[in-house]
């Protein structure tokens, strides 16, 4: 079931995206009371995690089923004792970012495609993210200038990514400056633009981004990220297909995650839906095996039980890619 969710008109009493960001929720105990969980679940091991504490935005929260702490959008964000078990196989880089980085804020993986990490700054922070143990600090982008002239210099790369964090939460002021570099670049043809921001805080696409998108002599590509129906209610179906009808092509990436979409009927749901909102499943991604989420890893064989099972139910444009990210290989890799 998709739940209803006002339509947001942004008005004198409604707060800006940056304003909502802003005012994130970000303590179990408040989280517990909003949506009138047991007592219990407020567990105190999150709050020494500085690093990675709850985040998440209002307009995600009221997608969350009150009283339900079994909900799937629930146990994306909500942080639990299970993250600070040390696991065999789980560590802080767990596809090789590190040794992909090529420069000040650059990160290549694959022929012909750069990533620029923007940001370290997220709108919500998923419980699984593999990237909650990056070192930001010393890899984001800090020298526009040098990471153009790297990109200028090969020209074998046509696409570049953003990517952080969330590149969306940049201003647009910085976006429309960074695609203008983009642009005086010959041999750039794609640009494209991770975000789960599109998802947990829709007021993000704005106007003033979209014309930014629209205007732009790059193919854009929107690749938001969603892990059930659930989190596709009407407000971000209307801000999605604004960025449809903006000639920007959208697709999904999700993560199989247990206990909130290893369910085929979840992801046959999840498909439809996506369509519903002008986007396109990708890829379904194997969890990366960062430390502190090993409570979410489906197993191999149950994978490839639930995408057989897809396969039969679904249009074959309506079939994610099931893949993992193996460091060192050249592209993902397919299960």
């Amino acid at each position: 079931m998709i739940p209803a969710s006002p339509v947001i008109v942004q008005s004198e009493s409604n707060p800006s995206w940056q304003e909502e960001v802003a005012q994130s929720l970000r303590t179990p105990e408040e989280l517990v009371r909003i949506l009138e969980l047991p007592a219990d679940i407020a567990l105190k091991v999150i709050e020494r995690d500085q690093q990675f504490p709850l985040r998440v935005t209002s307009s995600y929260l009221q997608r969350i089923e009150k009283g339900n702490p079994d909900d799937p959008l629930l146990r994306q964000i909500l942080p639990s004792a299970a993250e600070l078990d040390l696991v065999d196989g789980y560590g802080t880089d767990p596809v090789g970012d590190s040794a992909a980085v090529c420069g000040n804020g650059i990160m290549q993986k694959y022929h012909g495609r750069a990533l620029l990490m923007m940001t370290s700054a997220c709108g919500i922070h998923c419980r699984y993210c593999f990237r909650r143990h990056y070192p930001y600090q010393e890899h984001r982008l800090s020298n526009a200038i040098e990471a153009f002239e790297w990109i200028q210099s090969d020209h074998s790369i046509h696409e570049v990514i953003l990517s952080g964090g969330d590149p969306l939460m940049l201003s647009n002021q910085k976006i429309d400056q960074l695609i203008s570099r983009l642009e005086s670049i010959p041999h750039l043809r794609t640009l494209r633009i991770h975000s789960r921001l599109a998802i947990a805080l829709p007021a993000r696409i704005d106007a003033h981004l979209l014309r930014l998108l629209k205007e732009s002599r790059l193919k854009v590509v929107m690749v938001i990220h969603s892990n059930h129906p659930n989190e596709l209610d009407r407000t971000v179906e209307e801000s999605l297909n604004t960025v449809a009808d903006s000639n920007i092509t959208l697709l999904n990436q999700s993560v199989l995650l247990k206990g909130v979409n290893d369910q085929v009927e979840t992801l046959e749901a999840l498909s439809h839906r996506l369509f519903e909102c002008g986007v396109l499943p990708y890829y379904l991604h194997m969890l990366d095996r960062v430390q502190g989420s090993h409570q979410f890893e489906v197993a191999d064989s149950t994978a490839s039980h639930i995408m057989e099972e897809l396969g039969t139910l679904l249009p074959g444009y309506l079939v994610p890619r099931l893949v993992r990210e193996i460091e060192g290989e050249p592209r993902k890799t397919p299960l």
